[in-house]
This record gives C-alpha cells, sequence and structure tokens, in this order.
C-alpha cells in the first residue's frame, strides 16, 4: 500500500507541515469524511469534557494503525492540519508507529528524523515499539541506526534502549548483533540488569547451539545474575531437543534445587530427566530428596511420575502415587487418568479398571493442568490423545472422565472385534 508522504522539512525550530493531498483527497472522499467525523468527535469530547484533545487523537491514530488503515490516519492528519492543530510529539509518533506497523518504512524514517532533528525527547516505549516493528520486517539495519541515534544523543535512555536492541536481535535470532549490542553496552559503562541477561541467555537458548547456550549461562553466571522461570524452561527445552538429558540434570542442579522463588520446576524438570530414560530408582531417590527438602509435590510432579509407572506397567507404584495425590489433595486431570487407563488396557487387564477408579471423581470435568514440556519428553498417552480428539470435536457436549472413558472403551473394543474378524 502506498501513501504519498505529508510532510516538508522544518523550516524553523518549531515544525511546520504541509499536507500533499492528492485526486482522490477531494471533500466527497469517503476517507476524508471518516476523519472528519473523528475528527469533529474528539473536538467535541475536549469542548465537552476538558480532554486532552491531542491524547485522543494519537489514540485515534494508532488505532487505526493496528486496524490496517495507515491511508486513513494519513487523511486524519491532514484534517488536524487543517483545523489548526499544531504537530506534536504524541501525534508525531503514533503517526510514525501506525507507518512502521503497516510496512511503510520510508516514510516512518522520515517522521522519525524529524523528531530526532528535533527538540522533542524520544520515550522508551515509542522507541521500543519502532524497533519491534523494524525487527518484525527483517530490517536489523534499521534498529542499529535507531540505538545509535539515540545513544549519541544521550537522551538518557542509553541503558533501556540498549535492552530493547538486545531483544530486538534476539528475537529475530540475530545472535551476533545480540551479543555485539551487549558488548557495547558494557563497554560504555552502562549496567546490564538481571532482565536483560535473562533475555540474552533465553534467545541463545531458542537460536543457537547448546555449546553457545551453555557459554552464554557460563557469562550469565560470572556475572551474579540469578536466572529467572523463563530462562530456566528456555534452557531445559534445549536440553530437550538434543536429548541431553545428563545435562540437563547437571544444570538444574547447578541452578539450585533449593531454590524456593520458582516453586517445583527444578525438581519437576530434574524428575523428568530420569523418567524419559525410564530411570526409576534414580527418579525415585530423588522424589523422595524432594520430599525432604521441604517441597511438596504438585500436579506436574505426580504425573511425571505416573507416566513412567504407567509406561513400565508398575501398577503397584502408580497405585501408591494415587493414593499420595488424594492426600494431599491434588486433583487430578486428563493426564492423570490417561495413565491409569492406559495401564490396564495396555497389559490387557481392562477388568480391574472400575477397582483403580473408585478412588478417583470421574464424574469432574477433564482439564489439562500439566506443564507442556513433560510431553515433550514423554508424549501423551493414547487416552489422552483421543480425549482431546473428543473434546475438540463435541464442545457443546458436558463432558466427564466418566463419559470420556465409556467412549474410549466402547473405540477401543470395535477396533479389537475389527481386527479379530480379519
Amino acid at each position: 500500500m502506498e501513501v504519498a508522504s505529508i510532510f516538508t522539512a522544518p523550516t524553523s525550530s518549531q515544525f511546520k507541515f504541509r499536507a500533499r493531498c492528492s485526486r482522490q483527497n477531494s471533500d466527497s472522499s469517503p476517507s476524508r469524511r471518516l476523519a472528519r467525523e473523528i475528527m469533529w468527535h474528539q473536538k467535541g469530547l475536549a469542548s465537552g469534557g476538558g480532554k486532552d484533545v491531542y491524547a485522543n487523537l494519537a489514540l485515534e491514530i494508532r488505532k487505526l494503525g493496528r486496524e490496517r488503515l495507515p491511508h486513513l490516519a494519513q487523511q486524519l492528519w491532514v484534517e488536524m492540519n487543517s483545523e489548526g492543530f499544531v504537530p506534536c510529539y504524541k501525534t508525531l509518533s503514533a503517526l510514525m508507529l501506525c507507518y512502521a506497523d503497516n510496512g511503510l518504512f520510508s516514510h516512518a524514517q522520515a517522521l522519525w528524523d524529524e523528531i530526532i532533528n528535533s527538540s522533542y525527547v524520544p520515550n522508551i516505549e515509542v522507541v521500543s515499539e519502532l524497533m519491534e516493528a523494524y525487527g518484525k520486517m527483517g530490517h536489523f539495519d534499521e534498529v542499529s541506526r535507531i540505538l545509535r541515534e539515540v545513544t549519541s544523543r544521550d537522551f538518557k535512555l542509553c541503558p533501556r534502549v540498549y535492552s530493547c536492541a538486545i531483544s530486538c536481535f534476539g528475537n529475530g535470532g540475530q545472535l551476533e548483533l545480540m551479543e555485539n549490542t551487549l558488548k557495547e553496552m558494557v563497554s560504555n559503562d552502562f549496567p546490564v540488569d538481571s532482565a536483560t541477561g535473562n533475555a540474552f541467555l533465553l534467545y541463545y537458548s531458542e537460536f543457537g547451539s547448546l555449546l553457545e547456550m551453555e557459554a552464554a549461562y557460563g557469562c550469565f553466571k560470572r556475572s551474579g545474575f540469578s536466572i529467572e522461570e523463563e530462562g530456566i524452561r528456555a534452557v531445559t527445552s534445549a536440553y530437550i531437543k538434543e536429548g541431553k538429558f545428563y545435562r540437563l540434570g547437571e544444570f538444574l542442579r547447578g541452578v539450585g534445587l533449593g531454590r524456593k522463588n520458582v516453586g517445583n520446576l527444578l525438581w519437576n524438570f530434574l524428575l523428568l530427566s530420569y523418567a524419559a530414560n525410564f530411570k526409576m530408582k534414580s527418579m525415585q531417590r530423588e522424589f523422595l530428596s524432594m520430599l525432604e527438602a521441604g517441597f511438596s509435590p504438585d500436579l506436574t510432579t505426580f504425573n511425571i511420575r505416573a507416566l513412567a509407572f504407567s509406561r513400565m506397567a508398575l501398577f503397584w507404584d502408580l497405585h501408591v502415587s494415587l493414593e499420595h495425590m488424594k492426600h494431599d489433595r491434588v486433583v487430578p486431570d486428563l493426564v492423570t487418568y490417561g495413565c491409569v487407563v492406559d495401564a490396564f488396557l495396555d497389559r490387557k487387564v481392562g477388568r480391574n479398571l472400575d477397582f483403580a477408579l473408585t478412588r478417583m471423581n470421574v464424574d469432574d470435568s477433564p482439564i489439562v493442568a500439566t506443564d507442556k514440556l513433560v510431553f515433550n519428553v514423554l508424549g501423551k498417552g493414547d487416552f489422552h490423545s483421543s480425549s482431546e480428539a473428543f473434546l475438540e470435536s463435541d464442545r457443546q457436549q458436558k463432558w466427564t472422565y466418566r463419559k470420556l472413558i465409556s467412549v474410549y472403551l466402547k473405540k477401543k473394543y470395535r477396533s479389537n472385534q475389527i481386527f479379530w474378524n480379519y
């Protein structure tokens, strides 16, 4: 979509703008009529309630940008000029972000140049959104240019602008640019906060190799930062993706299993690292260590163990785990029920299924509350997968675990009948 430029170079320290209206912007133009209606509405609101009409018009321009209507936002700007409104930072930045969000980068750049070379002081929110818009379209050279222009003018935004650029490069997988920006930030004596350090590690976990990620984590630890939940998840996911469960366990122990501020997250992932290779004794040993350390198992803790017990047909361990859940008042979810159903049906002892289910509330509505990373390692059982398909196909019906089990048993019975008929 092409939008005509509506600005000329400033003729004084106070900017004077001239609208370039094409023939299509006549009085009968629908976009012009709509723009006028917006103007009249906002002027009415301002005169009636003493509201900041500039702020409201800026919000309208941003709204039009999000609705992919930059041409209408431009027309509203034209009407503002014709009504005698003097351009201000709020409206200028709103139109600039409107253009950037819609891929009109040459227009956005012209407005950025007007702002950066004026007496206006850009705020971090606008700079961050502009960088994000460029980053989404892969214009990382423009992100670097914005970074240089802001930091060279010392707008007191330098630490935050560096952090925004690091996130922008990281989101785009530009690890080299991200690392160079961090080095430049440090060399200029700007402090790197914990959030920036965690973001740096997260992007290496997502886009880098395991060796690069581990090197980044080494630097992170030497900086004295504490890795937060999002970073722990990212590193864990990277190890899981490569099937490096021993190294995952070493990482979790290095983080510190005694940390309370991340709940059971570290312990759950440690148990998962053993369950992945069905190292049952090691998993049980670490589970007891978890209890001794004062942690209370949650649903994910129980389901990691239940999935391992079910796959290994350890019925007694599964039974004890269910009793432990009941004692701790941890409500089972679809994953838990799937562990029970699959264990009994896979070993052809479906006749005993009712005995196992009597201690569970089969009339509850089905939910899945287990950490999704568990499925990346152990997958979903047949009952779990089939039940999700039933729930997805008929959302109007009020499903319970009892109904799902009944439908699933009928399905299994029919498949067995078809097999034997052959």
